[in-house]
């Protein structure tokens, strides 16, 4: 099968080559689709310059949010399956094979990559909400999982189209999470590394976003 790469990027004109970089190493096969959400740096302009027969760049024509850009760049998948990309380095492509193996030998369609072994790496403001995400995740969808709000997230690509997303920003992990689990499709995790960044160095997710990401987990319960 056919791996869909999609990366939503916004201003990462530090990181964006070389994660494409590390994407275009792993071993699979794979289209990369990058969705810049209107950055206000060079971010597709380098994007544009490392652009070949694998790469597609995307241009929203006004910033909207990591969700709007996926739900965006869904539109131009080709793959069988679609696996979300960060394109911030904390996450390693080198992965993608573990990541993928649960889909290809048809035991599930939904498969996230956990950081539970790397949870020291963050700091505690964000371990605490993975830990509360997870756990409101587990009470009111019993989804099993340890981190719902990893980035690496892979799905057949007929189960995500099938799944009318709303979101605009980081509430995407929780939609899609709660919509999967309504559906009545499991999750399977695999574990992943990870290599956390501080706001300093870029890191754009803030507390607001995590209190909507809790909202967003309880909304769907009873819609």
């Amino acid at each position: 099968m056919r791996v869909s790469v999609l990366i939503p990027v916004y201003n990462e004109r530090d990181t964006v080559a070389e994660t494409i970089a590390r994407v275009r190493a792993s071993p699979v096969e794979k289209e990369i689709i990058v969705v810049d959400d209107a950055s206000a740096d060079d971010t597709a302009g380098i994007v544009a310059s490392l652009a070949g027969p694998d790469l597609k760049l995307v241009r929203q024509p006004r910033n909207q949010g990591k969700g709007a850009a996926i739900r965006r760049g869904l539109e131009e998948v080709s793959g069988e399956i679609v696996l979300i990309q960060d394109a911030d380095l904390e996450y390693d492509p080198a992965d993608y094979p573990a990541l993928i193996a649960p889909i290809l030998a048809g035991e599930a369609a939904v498969v996230y990559g956990t950081r539970a072994p790397r949870f020291e790496a963050m700091r505690w403001p964000h371990r605490v909400f993975n830990w509360i995400a997870a756990r409101l995740a587990n009470l009111l969808y019993r989804a099993g999982i340890t981190d719902e709000a990893t980035c690496y997230k892979v799905f057949r690509t007929e189960v995500l189209r099938a799944i009318p997303l709303r979101c605009r920003r980081f509430e995407f992990c929780p939609e899609v999470t709660a919509k999967v689990r309504k559906r009545g499709l499991a999750i399977r995790e695999v574990p992943v590394s990870y290599h956390a960044r501080s706001v300093g160095a870029g890191k754009k997710i803030r507390w607001w976003d995590g209190v909507i990401a809790l909202w967003t987990l309880i909304k769907y319960r009873f819609l």
